[in-house]
């Protein structure tokens, strides 16, 4: 994953709506925090967990295939990686939906 300031910045403001995360720091900072908020979540409050990864739009499939898989890696890390993935693919979408809309204004309705 490789963000640009301004996406890290956009992304971290995003996530701090859901867990108690510093809006400052670089990706690694944010990684790591955002690791040990998911593992609080996963000990403390699961179904809110749950609640979370459905709004953001993680593949419950992608999850489970990948927990299975890498089951010796730390869950809460695992879950931030494909939460920063898919907000990362989110803000590609969106710079792409972007440039499409960039329509002259002579070929305006």
């Amino acid at each position: 994953m490789k963000f640009s300031n301004t996406n890290l910045a956009l992304v971290q403001q995003e996530l701090s709506r859901d867990f108690n995360i510093s809006q400052t720091g670089t990706e690694q900072d944010l990684l790591q925090e955002l690791a040990a908020q998911i593992n609080h979540l996963i000990h403390a409050d699961f179904n809110r967990l749950v609640a979370i990864l459905y709004r953001i739009d993680i593949s419950e499939h992608t999850l489970r295939t990948d927990l299975q898989q890498q089951g010796d890696t730390d869950a809460g890390l695992l879950i931030a990686r494909l939460i920063l993935e898919r907000q990362l693919q989110k803000q590609e979408l969106r710079a792409q939906f972007r440039q499409q809309q960039d329509i002259p204004d002579d070929e305006k309705w």
